[in-house]
């Protein structure tokens, strides 16, 4: 029996490169916090257009939020668990391509609208950064690659390709990475740019508007009112 042999690229891309990616995105984030806390923040352009921007947006939180929580489920969950909840690795292929491609659509339509309307609304355009305009064709890109990931995953109904993506995630985030790599080398290439592409947003996160993920505005529920105009009857 040969030992398992990875190619150099991937040994990079999936061994070494998302430890370098979850440093740069908590290290990054930590000194953007500590040095430019006015820039922790969305920068909303609603003040210039706010129809498209609340269709949009609203669509685009509903189904990136239902998408990150099953990813994190989902890969991070050891099968045990899944069995012993009474779901087969063949249920759980099933429930990841038809709750995954729903919400999926979903995210799909809302950033649609948000990439339509930053590039085409000459207002919103000119109070663009470059950031803001790559990081929402980098999530669409990423997106796209998890929608293609479902016709993939048609044809291993088994779950087979599922099973290797865990292991993948849970040796990674074991500090395995020789194993992570052997599990991760055999499945489908949009599997594998769908992993490296998002490792890539753990390293744009603390230079983009995407830090606004890791506040939560918890204050704001026992602050007291801010009185912004006050009408004065005589």
């Amino acid at each position: 029996m040969t030992a398992f042999t990875p190619s150099i690229f991937d040994s990079f891309a999936f061994g070494i490169y998302p430890y370098i990616a979850m440093a740069i995105m908590f290290i990054g984030s930590w000194i953007r916090y500590d040095r430019e806390q006015y820039t922790w923040k969305t920068s909303s352009s609603q003040i210039m257009e706010k129809k498209q921007l609340r269709k949009g947006s609203i669509a685009f939180h509903i189904g990136v939020i239902a998408i990150f929580f099953g990813h994190f489920a989902g890969l991070l969950m050891p099968k045990s668990v899944w069995h012993l909840l009474g779901i087969t690795t063949e249920m759980k292929q099933l429930i990841a391509m038809g709750v995954g491609g729903f919400f999926g659509l979903i995210c799909f339509y809302g950033l649609t609208i948000l990439i339509i309307r930053r590039l085409t609304n000459p207002r919103v355009r000119a109070n663009s950064s470059t950031m803001d305009i790559a990081i929402l064709l980098v999530l669409y890109a990423q997106l796209i690659l998890g929608l293609l990931s479902i016709f993939v995953s048609m044809g291993h109904l088994d779950g087979a390709e599922m099973l290797k993506l865990m292991a993948w995630a849970q040796n990674t985030m074991t500090f395995q990475s020789a194993a992570a790599v052997e599990a991760i080398s055999g499945v489908h290439w949009i599997f594998k740019a769908h992993v490296f592409l998002g490792m890539t947003i753990f390293v744009l996160f603390p230079f983009s508007r995407l830090v606004h993920m890791l506040s939560v505005p918890v204050q704001y529920v026992r602050r007291q009112h801010q009185i912004v105009r006050q009408r004065f009857v005589r």
